[in-house]
């Protein structure tokens, strides 16, 4: 069993970088490992190292995998949000929320040029 999660996201994605930077600031650092899914992709198996071309997923410290809203939400609950997790995690809630990650996904170069969240250049 890790130790750690492990938080699977867009290493190439500067609101997805962003955030992981804010996330890395966190209590929650000393129990998420936040690995960008391209360095993972050779040992992960395919159908994950696939899924997480189109969004966020959390592989907890048991093994369940969570993608999306879910995994938002999962990492909401470790950095001190429990309670809105489990209210956000139930039906109809759970539907807006998977939404919600649907639309920044598909929009985030929009979201990083509104919020000024650019990659840093390396």
């Amino acid at each position: 069993m890790n130790e750690r999660h492990l938080v699977l996201w867009d290493g190439e994605c500067g609101f997805c970088r962003r955030c992981v930077t804010w996330l890395q600031r966190t209590s929650a650092a000393d129990r998420l490992e936040c690995v960008p899914y391209q360095q993972a992709a050779a040992t992960l198996p395919d159908d994950l190292a696939a899924a997480c071309e189109r969004a966020v997923h959390v592989v907890s410290r048991d093994g369940d995998v969570l993608r999306a809203g879910r995994a938002i939400l999962f990492i909401a609950g470790e950095i001190g949000w429990q309670r809105s997790s489990r209210v956000l995690a139930r039906a109809p809630f759970i539907w807006i929320v998977d939404w919600l990650y649907a639309v920044v996904a598909r929009h985030r170069s929009i979201f990083s040029r509104l919020l000024s969240l650019r990659a840093p250049r390396e």
